[in-house]
């Protein structure tokens, strides 16, 4: 296991699926994780598990969509951990109704807010703190249908993720005089409750087969051990049984 005693980290989206199990890795390496997440109750749970095994955590519950909220949990978290090494930027959605046949216009709007505009006002709020100490890594989780055709996904939650991924390359190319890094990581299938949103329901044999939030942690917990020098600027991964490179119905 890599040590991360003295990181400290924020995680969004740290209420489940991918967030979830980033939080309990890293604070199981010895950082001090911050997380967020809109559902207070969820956030407490996923950290009283994080605590009864001896780590460090706090939680931060907001509406990434909100900046005014993500701007106030950004000074809250820097004043109580005193300072943001890693931010970790989980959150994500979806919507059932998703193709241009039935999306309501209304559901893109949201769908971008937070996969999109959420990343903008977690990394805007955390490079001034960033800059100060020049130090930090950004670790953004983008989508394989951000860099592959795949139309399961439905435009908006392809477009924001495209977007998400040119967002992570200005980062390294802006303030690496910084010493500021940002890696975008782009999984394939991952078996996490956002699944249950497909307008086709996946089966269990097909979900064992995909990507665990655990592959993801164990991606991220590299990324973060990895010394200051080293910028994974882009990891792209998949399942071994990739279902995006078969016909999709």
């Amino acid at each position: 296991m890599h040590d991360l005693s003295g990181k400290s980290v924020w995680i969004t989206g740290a209420g489940s699926g991918i967030g979830e199990a980033i939080a309990k890795s890293l604070a199981a390496a010895g950082a001090h994780v911050a997380l967020s997440a809109r559902r207070e109750e969820t956030l407490q749970q996923v950290a009283d598990t994080i605590t009864s095994e001896g780590g460090k955590v706090e939680i931060h519950p907001l509406d990434i969509s909100n900046s005014d909220q993500v701007l106030d949990a950004a000074r809250n978290i820097k004043n109580s951990m005193g300072s943001v090494n890693v931010l970790i930027n989980c959150a994500g959605m979806n919507t059932p109704k998703r193709h241009w046949r039935d999306l309501d216009i209304a559901d893109w709007h949201r769908i971008v807010a937070v996969n999109l505009n959420g990343v903008a006002n977690t990394v805007c709020a955390t490079l001034p703190f960033m800059r100060d100490q020049q130090d930090g890594l950004i670790i953004n989780i983008a989508s394989w249908a951000a860099k592959h055709e795949f139309p399961v996904a439905g435009p908006a939650y392809v477009a924001s993720k495209r977007g998400v991924v040119d967002l992570s390359h200005s980062i390294n190319q802006e303030e690496m005089h910084n010493n500021i890094r940002c890696c975008c990581i782009s999984p394939g299938e991952v078996a996490t409750p956002i699944l249950d949103q497909r307008p086709v329901p996946i089966k269990e044999d097909e979900r064992a087969l995909m990507l665990k939030p655990d592959d993801l942690a164990d991606m991220v917990a590299y990324v973060v051990a990895a010394p200051a020098r080293v910028c994974f600027n882009e990891i792209i991964m998949s399942p071994t049984h990739n279902r995006t490179l078969l016909p999709q119905p």
